[in-house]
């Protein structure tokens, strides 16, 4: 009888059916991964975007709780004037001069500033425009480039089309790639700058290295003249007749007490005086106008503030009105 033994030869098939099957496990693992990845990723954004918008919300509210706390301050002074203490250390001044406050892990920085302090668009003539001019000359711009921002200025809110020299009208505006017309009225805000021509975002709000044009402007002051007690020191430095010495002189003399009368205006300013006379008052009772910037902010490594700029009149004993809120604002860097 003869054995006959049967063999079963492998072909390659069954190796290449494993190796096959090899891959889709490995691919669905890839995918798998990159699946619990990406949502791993987007878990960790929404939770940092709620962790953001919680700080935001906090830091409003402190800015918010700033600005309240810079009307009680308004009035504060306002008592003290009235009683003879305006010259006590706690009371805050009304030229920009910060204060902080605490409130439990954060705070707000508060500034506040006297529209009557700043120069009146409003009251921008050809005549006054000089001080204007001379402000942003010191803020490094060329002589040109002012008379150029100056004139556009004044041909925006004349009701004529004649142009001046450096200035721009309806014809220029309307050639522009989205054409527009000039106002030919009184701004109704500071922001409407920025469809003047020449005037740019950096010059408007400024940079980290220098303040913007807008702390330095009004629209809601209709006087041609400045509060010598409350103007910033840019604006007093652009006041012809006030150099460096009578500028330093008067910033250290109302760190204390008030220029009340031409006499002590005088003291202070020497020979400059009968130029700058024309540009100044002494009179404190035009602050009726003010505006506060409130920076609310947390106290952690993470920079998170939220500004607020409100602007009040006060309109009797104890009572005031919002002229303006803008929440948050757009102040410099």
């Amino acid at each position: 009888m003869k054995l006959i033994i049967l063999r079963k030869t492998c072909s390659g098939r069954d190796g290449s059916q494993r190796g096959v099957a090899l891959l889709i496990v490995l691919w669905v693992m890839v995918i798998l991964m990159a699946s619990s990845l990406s949502f791993a990723l987007l878990a960790r954004t929404e939770a940092l975007s709620t962790w953001a918008q919680r700080l935001r919300t906090q830091t409003s509210y402190l800015a918010k709780a700033g600005v309240e706390r810079g009307v009680a301050e308004i009035f504060r002074r306002y008592s003290a004037a009235n009683t003879g203490q305006q010259g006590e250390d706690d009371v805050w001044r009304i030229d920009g001069t910060p204060y902080e406050i605490k409130m439990g892990d954060g705070g707000a920085r508060i500034q506040i500033y006297d529209e009557a302090g700043k120069i009146s668009l409003a009251a921008l003539t050809d005549s006054t425009a000089v001080v204007l001019r001379n402000l942003l000359v010191n803020m490094k711009m060329s002589p040109a480039d002012a008379d150029g921002i100056v004139d556009s200025i004044l041909d925006w809110k004349d009701a004529d089309d004649l142009h001046r020299l450096h200035g721009a009208e309806s014809e220029y505006y309307l050639s522009q790639p989205n054409p527009y017309q000039p106002r030919n009225a009184d701004f109704e805000t500071l922001e409407e700058l920025l469809l003047v021509k020449g005037m740019t975002r950096e010059i408007l709000y400024g940079s980290e290295k220098r303040k913007g044009l807008i702390n330095f402007l009004t629209i809601r002051n209709d006087s041609e003249l400045i509060n010598i007690n409350t103007a910033p020191r840019e604006v007093l430095e652009a006041i012809p007749g006030l150099d460096e010495g009578a500028v330093n002189q008067i910033m250290e003399f109302r760190k204390t007490l008030e220029i009340k009368d031409e006499e002590t205006a005088k003291g202070l300013i020497g020979a400059g005086y009968e130029q700058a006379a024309s540009y100044l008052t002494t009179n404190a009772s035009v602050s009726t106008v003010l505006t506060i910037e409130s920076t609310g902010f947390k106290d952690n490594n993470v920079q998170v503030i939220f500004p607020v700029r409100a602007t009040v009149a006060i309109v009797g004993a104890g009572e005031y009105r919002y002229v303006s809120f803008c929440s948050p604002a757009e102040m410099q860097p």
